[in-house]
């Protein structure tokens, strides 16, 4: 009989709040921000739907991402939860919160509004682009878990994921808000994406051993924690170092988000010798202090943008 403290027991809704991660949910909700922040710097003004749009597009995204890549990592969470029982939080899956059709059918579904969303704020707005450029980011997460491509399996997920997260979002959101392709703020998003690069070389630290065990290919799973410390630190100093010497826009808005990217890494950077293989509280930590120079620079620079092309 599973105790009260059993994942498992909780109610229907609490299993469904704890599948759709909303720890996780700022790696969206940043570029979403920093996008719609890039989006004001065209000559249409601002739009409040423009921005209900989007948000609504980021959690329907978001959604769709959590209870896919759930779906396709059933086997290797299995995997990991077998090694570290005590190591490692309740898997949705293989800890039988929800079963794996179910993540399937809520992912795609919510991937299908996602897209549906934006054909019609691409209509309502007169954003012709919208839709296509919301498939293009959806496909991005599609060739980077679910089969034939997988390549967070079979290597380059990273690189997918600085696509992804530092490139195609913020520059959805920025067309979706400004209706202009190119304006001066995305002269940004070069050091944003090797931020993103950094967060998802990252994310494969706590997972290095259960990876390499179920054949999945990762940067860590095969360059291993000490490589991917050091990958993940110069890449965050890269991307901080990039805003900095970014002379396009104006001064103050690329060094103050610089200097607070630069602050936290220099916080990573303290923390990175405890972060070794399995030592997954002190990874943890780690990772906290790269999203804080990863997201707290870039929500610096877009309440800068917001500022400067709203005042």
């Amino acid at each position: 009989m599973p105790s009260e403290n059993d994942p498992a027991a909780q109610p229907l809704m609490r299993r469904w709040v704890y599948a759709a991660k909303p720890a996780s949910w700022p790696k969206l909700l940043v570029p979403f921000a920093l996008g719609q922040a890039i989006g004001l710097g065209a000559d249409h003004g601002p739009s409040w739907r423009a921005l209900l749009a989007g948000l609504g597009f980021t959690v329907l995204d978001l959604l769709f991402i959590v209870f896919l890549n759930d779906w396709g990592d059933r086997d290797v969470d299995a995997i990991k939860r077998r090694m570290f029982p005590r190591g490692c939080s309740p898997k949705t899956i293989p800890d039988g919160l929800l079963p794996a059709h179910h993540l399937l059918i809520a992912g795609g579904v919510a991937g299908v509004a996602a897209v549906g969303l934006a054909f019609a704020a691409g209509a309502w707005l007169d954003r012709p682009l919208l839709g296509l450029m919301a498939i293009g980011a959806l496909g991005i997460f599609v060739a980077y878990t679910l089969p034939p491509i997988r390549a967070n399996y079979r290597g380059g997920g990273e690189l997918l994921e600085m696509i992804g997260v530092g490139v195609a979002l913020p520059w959805m959101h920025a067309y979706l808000q400004g209706g202009e392709l190119l304006v001066d703020g995305l002269w940004l998003l070069p050091g944003f994406s090797l931020l993103a690069l950094a967060s998802a070389i990252a994310s494969g630290l706590a997972d290095e051993r259960s990876d390499r065990e179920g054949g999945k290919t990762t940067f860590v799973s095969r360059l291993g924690n000490r490589l991917g410390r050091r990958a993940t630190e110069a890449l965050t100093f890269a991307g901080a170092l990039t805003w900095l010497l970014t002379t396009a826009l104006p001064w103050w808005i690329t060094v103050a988000p610089a200097l607070v990217a630069l602050f936290e890494a220099g916080r990573m950077w303290s923390a990175s010798a405890a972060a070794v293989t399995d030592a997954f509280d002190a990874q943890k930590r780690y990772k906290a202090r790269m999203h804080g120079a990863m997201w707290r620079g870039a929500l610096c620079a877009a309440m800068l943008l917001a500022w400067r092309d709203l005042t």
